[in-house]
């Protein structure tokens, strides 16, 4: 995921005419090439029917008053929390909105962690003012990185508290601060949020630390702020997003580079219920048994073009035997984490890993796993980890975790370039786009159905942070730029309710 402060050229230029027209997509399969779609204010256009494949519901947008979000019939969309807001610490509402999650809060209200992925030089859109003029409301104990009073790092997360009975925020405040692109994170089963920082960034110049760190933030509806431990052993690499098995503790990690790994991180400390994650533990890579360093990206080299026998992609549905081989010098003063997996460890790589989400299917736990460019076409795959029964143990080679690729549609009317994504409470996956077009929600059925469910109407900008409350009823999202959350509600029950294909 990269900062969309400035959208790109491209973007704008397309924007023009996605002010006067919008898509409608009917669901497809992953494995069809086609779309269906017309245009609103061009007549009466017909939906294009596709010969087998049923259209399921939601399929049509349907423009909201405020134009941030294009929705299907019926869900309306509540923007809160803007950028620039005073929240109810007395500092502003930061930019740069990305990962999210939700958690139960008390007297029945939802608790959101927001993570914002901003820099040291983003005054303008930072938490302490246009000059950081209010930064004396916060103790330099409390920023990882106070820039050696110049420049203090901004990114870092605010928490929310939200009322879904109401559709109203009640409160709203940092949590974190001090830290750098904060990107995305993943919530745990003990009720924390781990922010994830994308940079390699060392102590330099203005710099005080090393940044590449996780960092762990308490979820409370009281105002305050978390203490910034950086995670060391976790890893030090550009972070992306996490996500924990309750049932072990295990962290599974993702990495934003073209030639990234999957991480796990087995803590040393886990109780059954809570894992002490600053206690240590071991940091490990994914390696697809019996197989050297595989590439899953399905990408043609130059080599490949020309011999094209030599092309070997990875095809959708097939499933792997995964084994996890340990990585040393988690702190990678080089940057050479992926580099000690893929070619010391015979680690497999991935294409940009980026939003990983936990889900449940009848008691069997699954991770779902974006990896933003892979396939052939660049646009986007969704992978699927299957633990082992004995995850983490000396058993598990005896049963052990499985991959799969999920989705590779290659065609950017059905998904581009996936990003954060999250699992629904009936089972879909919600993928947040960020790619060079115009960005939509997709969802995905568990058998792999592709279909649109919501359109960002006000910019270009990627969205992202897409999470449910607990209560179900509400699907919070991040417009990134220029900061908005979203709550959109409606008629859930007709997508959970939609016969099977």
């Amino acid at each position: 995921m990269t900062s969309t402060q400035h959208v790109s050229a491209r973007k704008q230029q397309r924007n023009k005419l996605s002010r006067r027209q919008f898509l409608r997509y009917g669901t497809l399969s992953a494995a069809s090439a086609a779309v269906s779609l017309g245009f609103l204010g061009c007549g009466n256009a017909l939906i294009q029917k596709v010969p087998g494949f049923r259209p399921e519901p939601p399929y049509e947008f349907t423009p909201t008053p405020n134009r941030l979000l294009d929705l299907p019939e019926g869900f309306t969309a509540h923007a809160f929390s803007r950028t620039g807001e005073i929240m109810d610490d007395g500092l502003w509402v930061p930019g740069g909105h990305d990962g999210m999650a939700a958690y139960p809060g008390p007297n029945g209200k939802t608790l959101l962690v927001r993570n914002h992925e901003l820099t040291a030089t983003a005054k303008n859109v930072g938490p302490f003012g246009w000059n950081n003029e209010k930064l004396e409301r916060t103790a330099r104990d409390n920023l990882y990185d106070a820039g050696s009073g110049e420049l203090p790092c901004l990114g870092g997360t605010t928490t929310l508290v939200y009322d879904t009975r109401t559709q109203t925020l009640e409160k709203h405040f940092l949590s974190l601060i001090g830290t750098i692109r904060n990107c995305a994170g993943g919530l745990t089963p003990w009720n924390t949020w781990i922010t994830c920082e994308e940079t390699m960034q060392k102590a330099e110049e203005t710099y005080e630390v090393d940044h590449g760190y996780n960092f762990e933030v308490p979820v409370s509806a009281d105002i305050g702020l978390a203490a910034p431990i950086p995670l060391k052993a976790m890893g030090r690499f550009n972070h992306e997003a996490v996500a924990v098995d309750p049932k072990t503790g295990i962290v599974y990690q993702t990495e934003d580079r073209g030639d990234s790994l999957i991480y796990r991180f087995i803590p040393d400390s886990f109780n059954g219920k809570t894992a002490e994650l600053a206690a240590g533990g071991k940091l490990q890579a994914l390696k697809i048994r019996d197989m050297k360093s595989v590439d899953t990206r399905n990408w043609k080299s130059r080599m490949q073009k020309v011999l094209p026998w030599t092309y070997n992609p990875i095809p959708v549905g097939e499933t792997f035997a995964v084994e996890w081989v340990d990585i040393e010098n988690v702190e990678s003063p080089d940057d050479d984490l992926r580099i000690q997996g893929a070619e010391g460890k015979d680690a497999a790589r991935f294409a940009r890993g980026e939003g990983i989400w936990y889900g449940s299917n009848q008691d069997q736990g699954e991770f779902y796993i974006a990896c933003t460019n892979g396939g052939i076409a660049y646009k986007g795959q969704i992978w699927k980890y299957m633990p082992s029964p004995y995850e983490g143990t000396s058993r598990e080679a005896q049963a052990p975790g499985t991959l799969q690729l999920f989705v590779e549609p290659n065609d950017r009317n059905l998904m581009e370039n996936a990003d954060n994504l999250t699992v629904t409470p009936w089972g879909d996956l919600i993928i947040c786009e960020d790619g060079p077009e115009e960005e939509f929600l997709v969802g995905i059925t568990p058998e792999g159905h592709l279909y649109k469910f919501a359109r960002n109407a006000g910019n270009m900008s990627e969205l992202a942070g897409a999470t449910f409350s607990p209560d179900g009823t509400t699907l919070f999202v991040n417009i990134q730029s220029h900061g908005i959350t979203l709550a959109i509600t409606g008629p859930w029950h007709e997508i959970r309710q939609r016969p099977l294909a």
